[in-house]
């Protein structure tokens, strides 16, 4: 077994009662911690940023139906291009839409349907919790 530090099993000792599975429970923990990808873990959070915010997520389900140019989306949205062109922003460096020129006009579309796929399992959620 891995040396783990004695202060983490002391603490996990005191709540378990148990020095042996405490030092076993901590050797798992930091096993697992070790695996975890740091810089993941803030492109993840930067996805999850852009996804808290209720008008990035309204323009999310507008762009669900399919692509739109900013003055749609401002519309949909009532709020006005500056506003919108800010969330569109945050949403585009976050990977989770794609812009596309069309003469003057950007058009935007989801990323990938994987977008679509963590709508739909927000949406399982809210209906779970009620």
């Amino acid at each position: 077994m891995a040396c783990v530090p004695k202060e983490a099993v002391n603490r996990m000792t005191r709540l378990i009662g148990d020095a042996d599975k405490a030092e076993c429970k901590v050797s798992k923990l930091r096993s697992i911690t070790e695996k975890i990808d740091e810089l993941a873990l803030d492109v993840e959070a930067e996805i999850f940023k852009a996804m808290a915010d209720p008008c990035r997520l309204k323009i999310l389900m507008l762009l669900r139906e399919g692509e739109l140019c900013v003055c749609e989306i401002m519309i949909g949205l009532d709020r006005p291009q500056s506003s919108t062109s800010h969330h569109l922003s945050i949403l585009k460096d976050a990977g989770l839409i794609r812009e596309r020129k069309d003469g003057r006009w950007s058009r935007y579309r989801l990323s990938e349907g994987a977008v679509i796929d963590m709508l739909n399992l927000v949406k399982l959620m809210k209906d779970a919790k009620n």
